[in-house]
């Protein structure tokens, strides 16, 4: 439409106008291009056979993770605790007897009588209670890898979530669990193989268990939003496992009532001597079962002493495991009834002990591949703990990583910082340009006039983007607003520069204006190119998905040959319009040329941007059976999506404003002219710098590169190791984390407490030795 107008003004011809809007749309064949595969795609249904393939891809992929998490809890070793699970005593918190069924009992160290019980329930529905430290997750993981050991092909898959990403206020619970469900487990998300809506079916024809953890780790006024949604959007036959402490979960019913159908259960106190025994058998032969010999005596002669109380805890038991029967240190120093006078100072020792037993249990076993002592690691995990308490949750999120950061936390104060970060890489780009070809100048007032043009142009779209109405739709709704936020962003850059102008040079108001809008529209195209291509520019709330290695290649490569086609004949019939209406298509070039070369220099932009265009999308959408998405799989992919689309971004940004470079490189194959050199070195330079925002645009939609700035930040103040993803995979490995999907959580909620109350959070030049490190180290 600017360009319309302005060609108007100045007194062209109708046709010249018309052929000047079919060039400019030129920019976005690419994105045309694409659609009819994408909308193609989306409107088939999975198959019966897809689904049943989904949910057996599904079941094998949960049923790996949960019994390589469970190895790493040592839930199995030597044997589950015997902990006896029953109906809750507490009144008023489970539904009518007539339709939960009969008086639930079960043991957590008997797999097949678990799945066993729970397929009797009627409604398979179940409230998992009990106080901090009692086994609830160990119970969810338990029955978790116990129904997928029984399942067959027409059971449902059970899959476990945590419930601390649940926003109800956001988004219902199936599209939640939808959500979580493709973020953990991206195979099922290949259209190719089990169709568009496998996930979709699988929820609504109730073939997937969800076995909700945590809903006492949400604040409180979510935990009742939350069990009334789930009574709510979930259909009443829908099975479910919930857990809860119990006083969280008798405050979230008496707001919003119990959870329907479902039976609830709490744990009996585990016996002392039972779980010394258990002890013992985790003790290796000889000398080191021996040393329990002491703390059982104490539990038979003391049977209500403070010992005993604590070895009614699955928690504490698991603790004495890991900082006793795994290593060197001796527990009949527990028996020492000055010290450990409560149950609390045990635990609270255990805890403390915890995190040095197990550093140096790994620096005794691999001396020469620790990266990090057992101070630093503790100094680490303590910030950790305490960016998690701030942030209400004990999801360690890495994409979230940045709601650490003031600087990026904060809407407007994040947009002003990445639009002064597109400005530097503007002015970074022209450097580059000018260490390439030093005899090439630009005024200085042109550059930053671009760069001041861009940055408050990305500022404009970053604001406009972080609005939930732009975020929450799909298909050709949010392409309208992607053309929205670009169309916005591409004005404010115009009226910065008509402002500049008239400002620094008093140009005529009317020349700077509708030379202007000729601007806005090339850069309104470029910015609609590139969004489309990466997304909005605000952080996003999930990690992308993308890999080099793509299990439907030949699919996605046939689609990827069919843009590219469609670009260049698109392109090519553009180029002869282009010509025919007598417009230029290179300085100085008046020189007759054939329909062949015409197609030829068309054919070549459409096959190029065509090609960008299916390369970027092949990566995003590349998938393997094998998927599991663990958060450095998730980072890994996410990065290479990041620069892939970025590279792309640098060149699709600079599509409609340099629409007769490739006419000029046919032409000057014929006609090497003196001014051909010149126009390239100009078309390059533009290219060089404008290419650099264009990068930037799409950088800044992606997690990527918000984490790494997080990350850089929090390792200058001292809070975590540069190399953050290998110390979590170290953690990990260690037993110090848990990892659920693509997430990172404290193993025991209870040792992020502990650990996020030790004091302030260290500076880089702390020293790491605060009082409740001084432990005894095993």
């Amino acid at each position: 439409m600017f360009v319309l107008m302005w060609i108007l003004s100045e007194g062209r011809g109708i046709a010249e106008a018309a052929s000047a809007l079919v060039t400019a749309v030129i920019g976005l064949f690419g994105v045309l291009a694409s659609w009819p595969w994408d909308g193609r795609r989306q409107s088939k249904r999975s198959t019966n056979r897809q689904v049943d393939d989904a949910a057996g891809t599904l079941a094998d992929q949960v049923r790996r993770q949960w019994e390589s998490e469970a190895e790493l809890r040592q839930l199995f070793d030597p044997a589950p605790l015997p902990v006896l699970w029953w109906d809750s005593a507490v009144p008023d918190v489970s539904d009518h007897r007539q339709l939960i069924g009969d008086p639930v009992s079960c043991r957590a160290d008997a797999p097949q009588d678990l799945a066993a019980i729970f397929q009797r329930l009627p409604h398979q529905r179940l409230v998992v209670l009990g106080p901090a430290g009692s086994g609830k997750t160990t119970f969810a993981v338990l029955l978790t890898l116990a129904l997928l050991r029984v399942r067959t092909s027409d059971c449902r898959v059970p899959v476990l979530f945590s419930l601390s990403s649940f926003d109800p206020s956001r988004e219902s619970a199936r599209r939640w669990l939808k959500r979580q469900i493709c973020a953990g487990y991206p195979a099922l998300a290949d259209v190719a193989t089990y169709g568009a809506t496998a996930v979709d079916d699988l929820l609504a024809d109730h073939r997937v268990l969800p076995v909700l953890d945590g809903l006492d780790e949400l604040p409180r006024p979510s935990q009742s939003a939350v069990l009334a949604a789930l009574n709510h959007t979930l259909h009443n036959q829908a099975p479910l496992v919930l857990t809860c402490r119990t006083q969280s979960y008798i405050s979230a019913v008496d707001e919003a009532g119990v959870l329907t159908r479902a039976a609830v259960i709490e744990p009996a106190p585990l016996d002392a001597s039972d779980a010394v025994e258990l002890l013992r058998l985790a003790a290796r032969p000889g000398w080191s079962q021996h040393r329990w010999d002491a703390l059982a005596d104490q539990v038979n002669r003391w049977p209500e002493g403070p010992v005993a109380q604590a070895l009614q805890s699955p928690l504490l038991v698991a603790l004495a495991r890991t900082v006793y029967a795994d290593a060197d240190g001796d527990p009949a120093e527990l028996t020492d009834a000055a010290r450990f006078s409560s149950r609390a100072a045990i635990e609270h020792h255990l805890l403390d002990t915890l995190v040095p037993s197990l550093y140096n249990r790994a620096q005794l076993r691999e001396p020469a591949e620790r990266r990090w002592s057992a101070e630093l690691g503790m100094r680490y995990l303590r910030c950790l703990a305490h960016g998690l308490s701030r942030q209400e949750t004990q999801d360690l999120a890495w994409w979230q990583l940045y709601r650490w950061v003031p600087a990026l936390a904060g809407n407007g104060i994040r947009a002003v910082v990445w639009s002064l970060v597109s400005a530097a890489m503007v002015l970074l780009g022209y450097g580059g340009y000018r260490t390439l070809d030093p005899g090439f100048v630009w005024p200085l007032n042109n550059i930053l006039l671009i760069a001041g043009g861009i940055a408050v142009a990305f500022a404009c779209m970053q604001f406009l983007a972080v609005r939930d109405i732009f975020r929450a739709v799909t298909g050709l709704r949010a392409l309208g607003m992607t053309a929205f936020v670009a169309t916005c962003g591409a004005l404010v850059n115009a009226l910065v520069r008509v402002v500049a102008l008239r400002t620094v040079t008093c140009a005529d108001a009317t020349e700077t204006i509708l030379k202007n809008l000729e601007h806005a529209t090339v850069y309104g195209l470029g910015f609609f190119v590139v969004l489309c291509a990466a997304g909005l520019p605000v952080p996003p709330r999930m990690p992308s998905r993308g890999s080099f290695a793509s299990r439907n290649w030949q699919r996605q490569i046939l689609q990827a040959s069919g843009i590219i086609l469609g670009a260049g004949i698109l392109s090519g019939f553009l180029f002869n319009l282009y010509v025919l209406v007598g417009i230029p298509t290179a300085p100085d070039q008046q020189t007759a040329v054939s329909p062949a070369a015409i197609w030829e220099a068309g054919g070549l932009a459409g096959v190029f941007f065509g090609t960008l265009l299916a390369f970027v999308r092949l990566v995003r959408f590349a998938t393997s059976r094998h998927d599991v998405t663990s958060p450095a799989d998730s980072l890994r992919s996410d990065r290479i999506v990041t620069l892939v689309s970025a590279a792309a971004g640098a060149v699709l940004i600079t599509l409609p404003d340099n629409i007769s470079l490739p006419w000029a490189l046919v032409v000057g194959r014929i006609d090497l002219g003196s001014g051909l050199t010149d126009f390239l070195l100009s078309k390059l330079s533009e290219m060089l710098v404008v290419g650099a925002s264009g990068f930037a645009l799409a950088m800044i939609s992606f997690a990527w590169p918000y984490y790494s700035a997080a990350r850089v930040w929090l390792t200058v103040k001292g809070q975590t190791p540069l190399r953050l993803q290998a110390f979590l995979v170290d953690a990990h490995r260690l037993g110090i984390l848990r990892q659920v999907g693509p997430v990172y959580q404290f193993r025991h909620a209870s040792l992020q407490q502990r650990l996020a109350g030790q004091g302030r959070v260290p500076g880089p030049r702390d020293e790491p030795t605060d009082s409740t490190m001084s432990s005894a180290t095993p």
